[in-house]
């Protein structure tokens, strides 16, 4: 048999990979029933869900014809080191500096990792979705994430 998108391919492998993960870390947890789903019934079948999608996704791959192949092209570095080392970075920031500070600071370092990065719009970015995240996580929901760095009390 012949692969006919490498891109499918491998993005199939990859859904199928992390869905059967997923699923299968789901059953160390209780299930529950129907009426009172347990904590593994969510994860478990959104990672069965990704494993068929990766599953129809990499039968396209084997079965339709795509110009040229589709082959992958080079791997992005930059941006894939910076978003990880930012995302790394906020779950960090956020206890110590706060939300008004951490999270700013992740919006507007992954922008950077972009081809098209403008300082207005990382900033009009970072405000709004600043003020998004104060208004579902601390106000709505009433979680308790630091909003402030940890010095200002």
């Amino acid at each position: 048999m012949k692969i006919k998108s490498q891109k499918d391919f491998w993005s199939g492998l990859m859904f199928i990979a992390v869905g059967a993960a997923f699923a299968w870390g789901a059953t160390s947890y209780s299930f529950g029933s129907s009426a009172r789903p347990g904590p593994a019934y969510f994860p478990f079948g959104l990672g069965v869900l990704l494993a068929i999608l990766g599953g129809m996704v990499l039968f396209k791959a084997m079965t339709l014809e795509v110009e040229g192949g589709d082959k992958i092209g080079k791997w992005a570095w930059k941006p894939l080191i910076m978003i990880t080392s930012t995302v790394a970075i906020f779950g960090w920031m956020l206890p110590h500096m706060g939300m008004v500070i951490a999270l700013p600071i992740l919006i507007i370092v992954a922008a950077l990792a972009g081809d098209e990065f403008h300082w207005k719009d990382a900033l009009i970015n970072s405000v709004v979705l600043t003020a998004g995240c104060w208004v579902i996580f601390i106000y709505g929901l009433k979680l308790t994430i630091p909003l402030w760095p940890a010095f200002l009390g």
